[in-house]
């Protein structure tokens, strides 16, 4: 049997186009795109193809490198190109550390207001979560008179475009528990479609934007106290690494926390940043 990844009227990527393309994708991303990705790189950009009505990869890469398309089409290209497998409470543990320790450190430092940011927040579970532990921590806490703000950046406009709404299956949010999902979701009043929307309350706690972690300044406003990068620089090779990571640490107060995904490390780096816990790090 035919294998259906790509179209009949399609033919493979070429070797001279998956070049460009990958090296497209390595300068703006820090993604590198080894000859093993080809597959991958076709079956994600078929139906941006079909989209725009073309016939082939090379009328694309005509399309993406020789008539403006760096323009309009690069943000559709780099959609089509990341990845953004997430979960609410991915990582239960760093939230437990958030509200046990990191909270309660900073408060007693620096006063009630803390600022964080949510780099590569894909579809917007990482940044709800956040707003939920904290919220919940101030419900708790309330003479703490914690007043925090998110700032949740992705490059991705689709994904960021799914965070800003704040709509899921209710399916999504298995991993909340129940009481949370009581007091942070509404249902739909149509049963039908088993959709839950995180509440204003929460929704407003958080600014979503679109930013590059390969260019060389943020749009966020710094410094921030903590800062949520996780499962992110896996994609990264050593030296684009370290260069990201000495950039959060001008964005990041001193006594700041840094959470990484737990299979990342920032061992060997030099970088003013100690370990603290499992995967989270304090600025020195």
């Amino acid at each position: 049997m035919e294998a259906l990844s790509t179209p009949v009227s399609l033919k493979r990527l070429s070797e001279d186009e998956f070049k460009k393309l990958s090296s497209l994708v390595n300068g703006e991303l820090g993604i590198k795109m080894p000859p093993a990705k080809r597959t991958l790189l076709e079956s994600r950009l078929q139906k941006r193809l079909r989209a725009l009505g073309l016939g082939s990869y090379a009328e694309y890469c005509d399309l993406l490198f020789n008539k403006g398309g760096m323009k309009t089409e690069l943000v559709h290209m780099l959609d089509l190109v990341t990845t953004n497998k997430t979960d609410f409470f991915r990582e239960a543990h760093h939230f437990e550390f958030l509200v046990s320790t990191a909270i309660p450190s900073l408060l007693e430092s620096r006063g009630p207001r803390v600022r964080l940011w949510s780099a590569g927040c894909s579809t917007g579970e990482e940044p709800y979560t956040l707003a939920m532990a904290l919220s919940e921590f101030g419900r708790l806490n309330q003479g703490a008179g914690l007043d925090y703000t998110i700032a949740a950046t992705d490059i991705s406009t689709r994904v960021l475009e799914a965070a800003c709404r704040g709509v899921y299956n209710e399916e999504r949010i298995t991993p909340v528990p129940v009481e949370l999902r009581r007091r942070y979701f509404l249902k739909s009043k149509d049963a039908a479609r088993s959709l839950v929307r995180v509440t204003p309350e929460l929704r407003g706690r958080i600014s979503f934007s679109r930013v590059n972690l390969m260019d060389e300044t943020y749009s966020v406003q710094a410094p921030v106290d903590i800062i949520f990068c996780r499962n992110v620089i896996i994609y990264f090779d050593k030296p684009t690494q370290e260069r990201l990571f000495a950039r959060f640490c001008e964005y990041l107060k001193p006594g700041g926390f840094i959470f990484i995904g737990h299979s990342e490390t920032l061992s060997g780096f030099d970088l003013p940043l100690k370990k603290v816990s499992a995967s989270v790090y304090m600025k020195q």
